[in-house]
């Protein structure tokens, strides 16, 4: 196994989580401002579930002896338009699911089942986020701006963060 290649794709993937959770919470933020309950909570939900991923790449990288490196990918967007930020993190889901499974691919070659394993399941979890995206940019399509005003009738602006009052 060569555990310097398999610690330099965990950090990259460290960097790129990092990135999505700095960029949803930025997302979530403004979308709760606008009044998009519903779309301000998914935001929200899937920074925690990518502050998880960062979670099990860190354990990866110590595991293997390395440093976690605490970098972001680039600087946020300061996209604040709801279609455009549910078409760039479908964007962000993407180019992670295609990032990961070329990761996977690298780790197993190198002869590391384990990081290779956790970049699948990392794929996964991506495609289920791209999916969530997805779906409203699709409804976004198919009902017009009437979708994205009855996601302002959730609740008002300063209520919490969920629209189930969960958070």
């Amino acid at each position: 196994m060569n555990k310097e290649t398999s610690i330099k794709l965990l950090n990259r993937a460290v960097a790129d989580e990092l990135q999505a959770v700095h960029q949803y919470m930025y997302w979530h933020f403004h979308l709760d401002d606008q009044g998009f309950g519903p779309l301000a909570s998914l935001l929200k939900r899937i920074a925690i579930e990518e502050m998880n991923h960062v979670e099990q790449l860190a354990e990866r990288i110590l595991f293997l002896k390395g440093d976690v490196e605490m970098v972001l990918a680039g600087p946020v967007a300061k996209v604040t338009d709801a279609q455009k930020i549910l078409a760039m993190a479908a964007e962000m889901e993407q180019a992670a699911i295609t990032s990961y499974n070329q990761a996977a691919i690298e780790c197993g070659q190198k002869a590391d089942a384990v990081s290779k394993q956790v970049f699948e399941g990392l794929v996964n979890s991506e495609e289920k986020h791209f999916d969530q995206f997805d779906k409203q940019l699709d409804n976004i399509k198919r009902f017009g701006p009437n979708y994205l005003a009855l996601q302002s009738f959730d609740r008002a602006p300063g209520q919490g963060g969920s629209a189930e009052g969960s958070d």
